[in-house]
């Protein structure tokens, strides 16, 4: 699974969102993507939770209140509610529940679609 560990060291070396260059995250977000690419094909179950952590970093770092459910009343709501419903999906798969290939299918999507929106913003 992807891990934070990048963010605690920005902490403790003094770096923080506001000071960092948004295009390293986008670089960073690109080289995620792909290296999940491969195992989205081979075991999407398995990389579906990863993806999501990726689709829930960009969404915080481009300004959404992902576990906040007022702001699906915020701006583009639709990303939001599309997020929550593929982690809803996500969330089933990581306890092990019997999920429709379909629904995996479902979630890989809507996290692409919103993937593909975010990454073609420009920088904030």
């Amino acid at each position: 699974m992807e891990s934070y560990d990048h963010l605690r060291d920005e902490e403790l070396s003094g770096e923080s969102a506001a000071v960092r260059d948004p295009g390293l995250d986008r670089h960073e977000w690109e080289t995620a993507w792909e290296g999940l690419q491969e195992q989205l094909h081979d075991a999407p179950a398995e990389a579906l939770p990863e993806l999501g952590d990726l689709i829930a970093e960009m969404l915080e770092a481009r300004g959404y209140a992902v576990d906040d459910p007022v702001a699906d009343d915020g701006i583009e709501p639709d990303v939001l509610v599309s997020f929550r419903s593929a982690r809803e999906i996500t969330v089933m798969v990581d306890r092990g529940d019997d999920v429709d290939p379909s629904d995996l299918g479902e979630a890989i999507h809507a996290y692409r679609e919103i993937y593909e929106q975010l990454i073609d913003r420009p920088d904030n």
